[in-house]
């Protein structure tokens, strides 16, 4: 028995949600997710909606999803977490919603607080 391949119109539905996490479409994907998308949906990547709202600077849509259930901490197939993708992108805001949704900076490889003293932006996990 071969492996059968998605539904053409499921991989574009899941391809729609990770576009609303990636541009801040926080109201969209706030009503896809209450009515029943998994909050913590990942891409082929292992990149959650939480991790691409996060890298592209969403913090309102950070602060939507984590308090709908995503896990904060949750790492892509890279090791990374949402927290080092947002210190990379130097989004402060992200940064600051992350932390206060439970995010460990020590996760990940690099972990973020690694990240952010490759960047110069090690105070921000003072």
């Amino acid at each position: 028995m071969g492996r059968m391949e998605p539904d053409p119109e499921l991989r574009e539905f899941a391809t729609r949600m990770f576009d609303l996490a990636r541009t801040g479409e926080t109201d969209t994907l706030r009503a896809y997710v209450e009515s029943g998308v998994p909050v913590d949906l990942t891409n082929g990547k292992g990149d959650s909606l939480l991790m691409l709202a996060s890298y592209h600077g969403h913090a309102e849509t950070v602060r939507m999803l984590a308090a709908l259930g995503a896990d904060p901490g949750k790492v892509n197939d890279r090791g990374q977490s949402p927290l080092a993708g947002a210190v990379f992108k130097k989004e402060p805001d992200v940064v600051r919603v992350l932390l206060e949704a439970g995010a460990d900076p020590r996760a990940g490889t690099p972990s973020a607080i690694d990240t952010a003293r490759m960047f110069g932006v090690e105070d921000w996990f003072v």
